[in-house]
């Protein structure tokens, strides 16, 4: 969403009237018959799997987006994808571009899980009370609406409850020559000695303040291109209608909130390894420093690697989603 906030899409059960009515017959058989645990689990392997594929683009990114706050403007202006990627290769080994991997596992798991199955709690259940909303699937304001506000509710659930893990990986794949914290036990210890509890939660606010928007609009804009692309090509494949209107989902919330996630992650590492405080005001605080010492342009270093990482990714999780969706569902058919 940052990228751990863009894995959260989902597949509604059962398409409306704009879908080929096989196709409609079929997603609304699977979603009836996975259970709760089944769709925890599905959820949860498909951004595990997503995540260790795309985990180079994905450090490359946390490179870029915390190279600001103790490098000179000499050294910025020479950064390069490239040039990053050939440092790594060259100080510290091919390996390292998963550096910190496993920990993005088991934030991942636990994160995708919890995102998919409240959105579908939200979306199906919790918005239902509200006037107006209940009949969603025949308004498509309504369903927006829905879609929007389901995304960012699940988003702040799931980033709430994995926050500690995601902290410790952006730290673990911050590291470069010196290493600091030799794994996730390790950090957390040392965060924990070093900064307090509290410290495991250094930045959830920035999180939250991004992580909301992000997944809403994740979730309206895929809903509403999946929606418009079934109504004009009703017999295109659903998988790769799926895949096409994800990764153009996630550029879109991408952009629209990377400073967000830009400002998370220099909260995360404020006081890491020892070293001195950088920032001193709140999150609004942050952004007038970037924006005065790194120029506008500041606010979205480490953008190119996010994209390149983005559709590769939305689209692999995608595909794991609904194939173990379907996998399981007919497991428990069997059963």
């Amino acid at each position: 969403m940052q990228t751990e906030a863009r894995m959260g899409v989902v597949i509604e059960g059962g398409q409306r009237g704009l879908s080929s009515g096989r196709e409609s017959v079929s997603v609304d058989k699977y979603q009836s018959q996975i259970g709760t645990v089944s769709q925890l689990l599905a959820g949860g392997v498909a951004g595990a799997l997503s995540k260790t594929c795309t985990a180079p683009l994905a450090r490359l990114t946390i490179l870029f987006q915390v190279q600001g706050m103790h490098s000179d403007i000499a050294t910025l202006r020479k950064a390069s994808i490239w040039h990053e990627a050939s440092r790594i290769i060259n100080e510290e080994g091919f390996r390292a571009f998963w550096k910190g991997n496993l920990v993005t596992i088991a934030h991942r798991l636990p994160y995708s899980a919890v995102n998919f199955y409240a959105y579908e709690h939200y979306k199906n259940q919790f918005l239902q009370v509200i006037p107006g909303l209940q009949s969603h699937r025949e308004n498509m304001g309504a369903d927006a609406c829905v879609n929007f506000l389901g995304g960012g509710l699940a988003g702040i659930t799931a980033a709430s409850a994995a926050y500690p893990l995601d902290l410790v990986r952006t730290r673990l794949a911050s590291q470069t020559n010196v290493i600091y914290y030799r794994g996730i036990w390790h950090a957390l210890q040392t965060i924990c000695r070093e900064e307090g509890v509290l410290g495991l939660y250094k930045g959830l606010g920035a999180t939250l303040f991004g992580v909301g928007p992000n997944l809403a609009i994740n979730f309206s804009v895929y809903q509403t291109l999946k929606s418009f692309w079934q109504s004009q090509r009703p017999h295109d494949s659903t998988m790769l209608v799926s895949l096409a209107c994800g990764s153009l989902s996630g550029i879109a919330s991408s952009t629209a909130t990377f400073p967000l996630d830009l400002v998370r992650r220099r909260k995360q590492l404020e006081g890491a390894g020892g070293r001195a405080r950088v920032y001193t005001t709140g999150i609004f605080g942050i952004f007038r420093h970037i924006i005065q010492t790194e120029g506008f342009c500041g606010l979205y270093r480490g953008i190119l690697p996010e994209y390149y990482k983005v559709v590769p990714g939305v689209g692999i999780c995608f595909m794991t989603y609904e194939t173990l969706k379907m996998l399981l569902a007919d497991v428990g058919a069997v059963l």
